[in-house]
C-alpha cells in the first residue's frame, strides 16, 4: 500500500508543479476556451491541462518501473507501456482538439486507434468476470475492448463541464476502484501485492488531486479533451486489467456479488459520466443531430437550472459518486443489514441535497433563479 500511495503523491506533485507552465503555454498557443452560449464559465480560460496530468502519470509510471515491488509488471508484460503509449496518443489528440477544435470524426478515429493499440498489446477483454466466461472469438474481444475504451473516454469528456467536476469525480471513483483492485490482489496472493489495475488507478487519482487546486472554482485552467480522454482511457484500462486476472469470488463474503463487481464497480465509478453520456446521445439522436453535437442540457446544466450554484452542483455530483461507488464496495466489508442502511441513508441524503425541498418551499430557489436570469 505504501508504494502505491508514494506513486500517487508523485503523480499529484508533478501534475501540480507542471500545471502553471502548461497554463502559460496554453495562453501563448491560443488554446483557450471561449465563452459560448452553452458554457457556464464566464471568462476565457486556458485549456491543455491534460498535458500536465499526463506528465504526472508518466513520471509515476516510469518510477514504478524501477521499484522492485512493481518492476515485474513492466518486465513480464508490455501492457503498462502500451497503456502509457495509448494515453499519450489520446492526450496529444485532445491537445490538438483543445487548440484547433477538431471535428468529431477525427476525434473518434483517434480514440479508436488508441483502443486498438491497447488491444494489440494485450490490454483486451479476453474474459468476462462471471464464472470466468470466455469471450468466444478474438473479433468479439476486440470489439468489446474498443467499445469500453471509447465510451469511457467520451463519458468523462461529456461530464467535464464545471470547475473541478471531472477531476473530482474521477478521483473519488478511482479511489473506490483502487481499494477494490488492492483487495483483490491481497486475497489472491499472500506474497505478491503488485497489481496493474491498482497502479493505474493510483496514478490516475494522483493526477486528479494534483490538478484540482488549479481547476476547482474558480478554475485557472481546464483539463480540456487532453485530460478527460486520458482519464477515461486509464480507468478503462484498469477495468480491463482486473477482468480475468484474479478470481473476484476469492473475496470474503463475496462469492456471488464479487463475481459481478468488476462489471458493476466501473459503472458505479463512472455513473455520473455514463448517465450524462447516455442521456446526451439519446437526446441528440432523438433531435436528429449527431451524438457529438454540443448542447446545454447536461446534468450539471440541469442542477444549475434547479437553482444550485456552480460549486454546489459540483459537490452534489461528488456526493452521488461517493454514495454509489462506496455503496458497491461495502457488501465486501459489511453485513447485509449494514449495507442496506448505508444505501438507504446515502440515497436519501443525495436526493435531499439534489432537490433541497426546504429550499424550494422557502422560496429561495425562485429568488436564485430570478437573480440568475437578471441582466
Amino acid at each position: 500500500m505504501r508504494i502505491y500511495l508514494f506513486l500517487l503523491l508523485v503523480s499529484a506533485a508533478i501534475t501540480f508543479l507542471v500545471t502553471p507552465g502548461v497554463r502559460l503555454m496554453a495562453r501563448r498557443a491560443g488554446a483557450m476556451t471561449a465563452v459560448r452560449e452553452r458554457d457556464v464559465h464566464d471568462a476565457v480560460t486556458p485549456r491543455l491541462g491534460g498535458l500536465a496530468m499526463f506528465a504526472g502519470v508518466a513520471a509515476a509510471l516510469l518510477i514504478a518501473s524501477n521499484v522492485p515491488f512493481l518492476e515485474g509488471l513492466f518486465r513480464d508484460s508490455r501492457q503498462p507501456w502500451a497503456i502509457l503509449s495509448a494515453a499519450g496518443v489520446v492526450t496529444l489528440l485532445g491537445a490538438a482538439d483543445d487548440r484547433w477544435d477538431l471535428d468529431w470524426v477525427t476525434k473518434l478515429a483517434g480514440q479508436v486507434l488508441a483502443a486498438l493499440l491497447l488491444a494489440w498489446q494485450g490490454v483486451s477483454l479476453v474474459t468476462l468476470p462471471i464464472n470466468g466466461v470466455t469471450v468466444l472469438s478474438g473479433r468479439t474481444a476486440l470489439i468489446l475492448t474498443v467499445l469500453v475504451v471509447v465510451v469511457s473516454m467520451n463519458a468523462v469528456n461529456f461530464v467535464d463541464g464545471l470547475d473541478g467536476l471531472a477531476a473530482g469525480v474521477m478521483a473519488i471513483g478511482g479511489s473506490a476502484f483502487f481499494l477494490y483492485a488492492y483487495m483483490l490482489t491481497r486475497n489472491s496472493s499472500s506474497t505478491d501485492y503488485s497489481s496493474l489495475a491498482a497502479l493505474l488507478t493510483a496514478v490516475l487519482i494522483g493526477a486528479c488531486l494534483g490538478f484540482l487546486p488549479h481547476n476547482f472554482a474558480r478554475a485557472r485552467i481546464f483539463m480540456g479533451d487532453s485530460g478527460s480522454m486520458m482519464l477515461g482511457l486509464l480507468l478503462a484500462a484498469s477495468t480491463i486489467a482486473v477482468t480475468g486476472q484474479v478470481d473476484p469470488a476469492s473475496l470474503s463474503g463475496a462469492d456471488f456479488f464479487g463475481q459481478f463487481l468488476p462489471i458493476l464497480l466501473p459503472i458505479g465509478v463512472m455513473v455520473i459520466p455514463f448517465l450524462d453520456f447516455a442521456l446526451a446521445v439519446v437526446r441528440r439522436i432523438g433531435a436528429g443531430k449527431s451524438p457529438f453535437h454540443a448542447d446545454k442540457y447536461h446534468l450539471h446544466h440541469r442542477l444549475l437550472s434547479l437553482g444550485h450554484s456552480k460549486r454546489a452542483a459540483v459537490l452534489i455530483m461528488y456526493t452521488w459518486t461517493v454514495v454509489i461507488s462506496v455503496g458497491l464496495l461495502v457488501p465486501l466489508l459489511l453485513p447485509t443489514t449494514a449495507v442496506l442502511i448505508f444505501w438507504a441513508c446515502g440515497l436519501l441524503f443525495a436526493l435531499v441535497l439534489t432537490f433541497d425541498p426546504l429550499r424550494w418551499r422557502s422560496g429561495r430557489h425562485r429568488k436564485d433563479l430570478t437573480d440568475a436570469h437578471r441582466p
